[in-house]
């Protein structure tokens, strides 16, 4: 005996084929009902030599007490511009904070009034409280709880030389084009910002060379929507 399956409005459910009849489906975005989706790229500037170790890069905070930001998607690249004079390997790591209750500072802000970063323009102005990446220096922490000192979401490692930088090419290239987080590999599931909630990029417990300087840029998509 046939089923059919009605949706909201009253239209039946229709299938594809003859052999398997699979049901049509479409792939949606989350119910963001009057708020949005979201996708930023920042660039710092020329990263002073000598970058401490654990020194935050990048800050993502969520401060809003009503909804909840879900981020889908952060990905990392970077450059050279004065070589290493040793070789060593290099991370990047990703981390969730958590008590975000002061925001970080230093570096280049993020502006996300009006029309930035959406991706329909009336989608609601985004809600994200604080967004910054660096410009030569690490950031300032704010006051915020890391989940663990050492223990990363996310971490991703490169090796750099000593070769001379003469010419734009493959030795230029510190970390590829690489994502740190995707909720379409995660069980689609998002990481799911909170009040005072957020995370950070920060390069590992290994301090950078003290001759090499470098640009790096970070990626971030998310929605943001009062239930999930």
């Amino acid at each position: 005996m046939a089923i059919q399956i009605q949706g909201n409005g009253g239209v039946v459910a229709e299938v594809d084929g003859t052999t398997f009849r699979a049901i049509r489906v479409t792939a949606r975005p989350v119910n963001y009902g009057s708020l949005g989706m979201y996708r930023l790229g920042m660039t710092s500037g020329t990263m002073a030599a000598a970058l401490a170790a654990n020194a935050e890069l990048f800050q993502w905070r969520w401060a809003d007490a009503t909804n909840l930001g879900l981020v889908y998607k952060v990905s990392f690249s970077a450059g050279l511009q004065l070589a290493s004079t040793v070789a060593v390997a290099l991370g990047i790591n990703m981390a969730f904070a958590r008590s975000w209750s002061a925001a970080g500072s230093g570096g280049l802000r993020a502006v996300l009034t009006g029309n930035i970063a959406k991706l329909r323009t009336n989608m609601g102005t985004s809600l994200v409280n604080d967004a910054g990446i660096s410009t030569t220096a690490g950031l300032t922490a704010g006051t915020k709880t890391i989940d663990h000192a050492t223990s990363n979401a996310a971490a991703v490692v490169s090796g750099v030389g000593t070769t001379a930088i003469t010419a734009m090419g493959p030795n230029t290239s510190l970390f590829p084009h690489t994502t740190m987080f995707d909720a379409d590999g995660e069980g689609r599931m998002p990481y799911v910002a909170a009040q005072n909630e957020g995370f950070i990029l920060r390069n590992s417990p290994v301090a950078f060379p003290a001759t090499m300087t470098w640009v790096f840029a970070v990626n971030c998509l998310w929605a943001e929507a009062s239930a999930f």
